[in-house]
């Protein structure tokens, strides 16, 4: 596990096959300002426990991109998002086993006034005790925004893993942070929870199936 500093991460989602996926990733390496990619399977489809905007997918595509990236288009029956690294820092532990779970948040403002304010709440406050609550099994959460300036899903946490199980991980983590402070009824946790105009498009859990190093 390495602490991320490609310039940003490019996201196809699909309900085709593995083996599709494969074939994407494929295509995906040659492409210039493409350093590695990475096939991703979803481990728990349809959850019901947060609200979802976007199209489930059994399959996510990641590719990590250079400055010199330009998007393609999406391959039939792929959808695609990309981000761009922001200069603030990732934050957890860098542990040195390879990343082999992922959670993938992405988040976008109700108000579009309070979209940085939505962003330093994710940025400095969710995101920090999350860090700080060292959930076995969890390693950087880096933080990207989405390249077209009033693109949806406006932001994206990469959550790196490095256990084999990331779903139960993911529902080890809240727990953990909720004891740190005291329960759900303070109001400190109920402001790390709940953010300024926080609209949740998308979050899940994903196993690395596969990686091509370009």
């Amino acid at each position: 596990m390495e602490d991320r500093t490609n310039a940003g991460l490019y996201l196809e989602m699909t309900e085709r096959s593995a083996e599709a996926a494969a074939e994407r990733s494929l295509a995906l390496a040659g492409s210039d300002g493409v350093a590695r990619v990475t096939w991703w399977a979803n481990r728990h489809r349809d959850r019901a426990d947060l609200p979802r905007v976007l199209p489930e997918f059994d399959h996510l595509v990641v590719a990590e991109t250079t400055a010199a990236f330009a998007p393609p288009l999406a391959a039939d029956g792929f959808a695609a998002h990309n981000f761009v690294r922001t200069p603030r820092p990732g934050q957890g532990t860098l542990s040195g086993k390879p990343t082999i779970g992922l959670s993938l948040v992405l988040i976008s403002p109700k108000d579009e006034a309070r979209a940085q304010e939505l962003r330093d709440w994710a940025d400095f406050m969710h995101l920090r005790h999350i860090a700080e609550a060292s959930v076995p099994g969890y390693t950087m959460i880096t933080p990207y925004v989405n390249a077209d300036p009033g693109g949806h899903p406006r932001f994206m946490h990469f959550y790196e893993m490095d256990c084999d199980d990331p779903e139960r991980a993911y529902k080890s983590m809240t727990p953990l942070v909720t004891a740190r402070f005291g329960g759900m009824h303070h109001d400190s946790w109920k402001e790390w929870a709940h953010g300024p105009s926080l609209r949740i498009m998308y979050v899940n859990t994903f196993a690395r199936i596969g990686e091509i190093v370009a």
